[in-house]
This record gives C-alpha cells, sequence and structure tokens, in this order.
C-alpha cells in the first residue's frame, strides 16, 4: 500500500492534537490535501472525514480544547479551529437522493460508500494520519499519475447528481489534465444544458476559478466546441483567451480571472454589465467587468493618461488586452490635478459653467503632457484664460 510522503503540512502539532483527540483510526485526510500533496503541488486547506458523528466531534474537541464551528452540521461538517489553519472534518456520508443542485445524504460507516459519492478519482483518496497509508478505492493514484480526471463510476449518473460537476470537471482537467478522458467529455458534452438550472453563483464560482488558473485557453476553447461554454456564457469566444494568456506569460503578469472574461466577451460595456448582473457578481466585480469592456485599440498608448481616467485596476487590464505592457504604470500614483476652480474665479473668471470649462481645458492639456508641475499648469491656465479674452 502506497503512503502520503511526509510533507510538513503532516507534521503541524495542532493537527496531532486533533488526531488524538477524535481518534487516529476514526479519522482520514481526505481530497485536496491528499491529492496535492502527491502531486508536489502546496496544500491551502486540509479536510477530513470521519466515522464520528458530529456531535461527537464536537464533544470530543471540546474534551481536548479545540473549538468547532457547526458550519455545515446538518451535512455532517464541522470545522476545528486551529493555529495553523482551519481543518473541516465531515462525517463519513452516502447519497439517498439527489436533484442535480443538492443531494440529501445519510451517514455512512464505510470509507467506501463515502469515496462512491465523491466527484473524481483524484479528489477521493484517504490518508491515515499516522501512517500515513493512503486508501484508493477507484483507482486515483492511477489517475494521478496519467494526469487524467476521471469521474468516479459512471460520468452521467455523477452528472445528474450534481449538475456543476460539468464545469467542475473542466476546472480539474484545465489544472491538472493532460489526458483526456472520453467518457468524461462525452458526459459533459450531452448534458450541457442541465447547467441552466444552476444557481449563477455557483457557476460564477466555477468560471472564475476556471479563468484564475495558469492556462485555461485549450480547456475554454474545449468547452465551446462541446456546447458547454455557450449554454453559461452564450457571448463568450474562445478564440480571443490563447493570445491573452500568452501575452501575459509573456510579461510575467499573474493571471486576472476578470480580466480574462472581458477577454472573452465583446468590448461592450452595456453588454458586460448584463452578463454580470446574470452571473451575480459583486458591484465592484461588474464595474470591472465593464470598464474593461470599454478598452479601445490605443488603450496601450498612453497607459497613465488612460489610469488617470478609469483607475490604475482596470487600465492595468486594459492595457494588457490591448496587447500593451503596463510597466509605466509600476510604482506611479494617480495624480491630482494641482488646481481647484476657486482660483479660476480668484483670476477674474465668472463662477459658472465658465469655471468648469477651463479647468476641464487645463486638465486636458495636464494629461496629455504627462502630468507636469504646478509651475506649469499655471502656465496652461494663463494661456487658456488669455485665449478666452481675444475677440
Amino acid at each position: 500500500m502506497s503512503r502520503l510522503p511526509a510533507a510538513e503540512w503532516t507534521q503541524r502539532r495542532d493537527l496531532a492534537a486533533l488526531v488524538a483527540a477524535l481518534g487516529a483510526d476514526n479519522l482520514r485526510w481526505v481530497g485536496g490535501a491528499v491529492r496535492d500533496t502527491l502531486l508536489g503541488y502546496p496544500v491551502k486547506d486540509i479536510d477530513a472525514a470521519t466515522t464520528l458523528r458530529p456531535e461527537q466531534v464536537v464533544e470530543l474537541c471540546a474534551a481536548a480544547g479545540i473549538r468547532t464551528v457547526p458550519t455545515g452540521i446538518a451535512h455532517g461538517t464541522v470545522t476545528a479551529i486551529l493555529p495553523g489553519g482551519n481543518v473541516e472534518v465531515t462525517t463519513l456520508r452516502r447519497d439517498v437522493s439527489t436533484d442535480g443542485r443538492r443531494a440529501t445524504v445519510a451517514f455512512a460507516d464505510d470509507w467506501r460508500d463515502d469515496a462512491a459519492r465523491r466527484d473524481f478519482t483524484i479528489n477521493a483518496l484517504y490518508a491515515h494520519p499516522v501512517t500515513r497509508e493512503i486508501a484508493d478505492f477507484f483507482g486515483g493514484q492511477d489517475d494521478l499519475s496519467a494526469r487524467r480526471v476521471r469521474f468516479i463510476g459512471d460520468a452521467r449518473q455523477r452528472i445528474a447528481e450534481d449538475h456543476l460537476r460539468i464545469l467542475r470537471y473542466f476546472r480539474f482537467q484545465a489544472r491538472f489534465g493532460g489526458m483526456l478522458d472520453g467518457e468524461a467529455e462525452a458526459a459533459c458534452r450531452d448534458l450541457a444544458a442541465t447547467l441552466k438550472g444552476l444557481s449563477r453563483e455557483r457557476v460564477a464560482m466555477e468560471l472564475l476559478g476556471l479563468l484564475a488558473l495558469p492556462d485555461p485557453a485549450p480547456t475554454v476553447e474545449r468547452m465551446q466546441r462541446l456546447g458547454v461554454l455557450p449554454v453559461v456564457l452564450p457571448e463568450a469566444d474562445a478564440s480571443t483567451l490563447p493570445a491573452l494568456v500568452a501575452h501575459e506569460q509573456r510579461l510575467g503578469i499573474a493571471p486576472n480571472p476578470l480580466r480574462r472574461m472581458a477577454a472573452l466577451l465583446p468590448a461592450d460595456p452595456a453588454l458586460a454589465e448584463k452578463v454580470a448582473a446574470r452571473l451575480k457578481l459583486s458591484a465592484a466585480q461588474k464595474k470591472h467587468l465593464a470598464l474593461c469592456a470599454g478598452r479601445e485599440d490605443d488603450d496601450a498608448a498612453d497607459p497613465r493618461a488612460l489610469a488617470y481616467r478609469i483607475g490604475m485596476d482596470a487600465a492595468r487590464d486594459r492595457v494588457l488586452l490591448a496587447g500593451g505592457d503596463p510597466v509605466a504604470l509600476d510604482g506611479w500614483a494617480i495624480p491630482e490635478l494641482p488646481l481647484k476652480g476657486g482660483e479660476i474665479v480668484a483670476r477674474g473668471v465668472s463662477a459658472g459653467p465658465q469655471v468648469a470649462r477651463t479647468l476641464r481645458a487645463v486638465e486636458a492639456r495636464w494629461v496629455a503632457e504627462g502630468f507636469p508641475d504646478r509651475a506649469r499648469v499655471e502656465e496652461m491656465l494663463a494661456e487658456e484664460l488669455r485665449a478666452k479674452e481675444l475677440p
């Protein structure tokens, strides 16, 4: 039997305390922490499965001085609050009924039953917390070696249980995959229409998670060919993404999922706002996506002027979308025009529209000249006022 490598997280004292509290034979590390450790990836979140009922987990943790939060106690999940990072502890479960959006579950006593209700073989790997021996019921380790994302059992049945697994498949395939699984791809294609019944928040979460990966472009293009992308983002054109991803990689720019979503959409701010509303993105995300959708071909010509108009973050993304380099924005802060309307009034201009027009004229020149100092702004103001005095 194979063993989980002795990664740094497996040596944590607070995890050892949790194991001691619940009993090593009652607990297994499961899912992403096991998978990513086997791949040599950094581990962010640690999940545990247990044969104990939720109330037993709470009681035993309390006795050991470990605080818990009942984050999903009705479904068997208790979060143990630990110094090195919280751990979700979930009682073994089996599905009683599913409707494609949510499942009714019952607690189980068999590790294999718990594994059978998971989505992919690479997510159904369990490691003993002391011996680190791995329980692999469905060939997940072989699939990891082959870089293959494969549903547990019948792909169509797994998708029928939870339609979101279609999008999870493509996200996992983009992150871990190399070898395509024909059964999985065909099932996702044939059942793509079932995605229409999902909450938009869940769809958005998966889309943004996919677009945040280092290179999702080949996967997104395949989603379009298979008819999956048109169901969840019908406005998208997947052919526009590879150029942006390649450009980001050349410049060493970190992925930004909203920038990449903007690349998939037409340059139409109103449409971008409609998409953001449909996906129930936050107000800040909606604004950013719309600003990116207002892109123009010459956005890379003067990044600082663009940043002054629309803000630093949106300007960086617009420059990248235009194929430019936002290096001019590094270490630069957006300045404030060193001129107020009251100063124009003090020069003899009557308060009202003329002040605003003069201020805008000076500001336009100030931006065009690269934000010169106060002395130059005063010269510009004098020139504008003299020009207005001419017959």
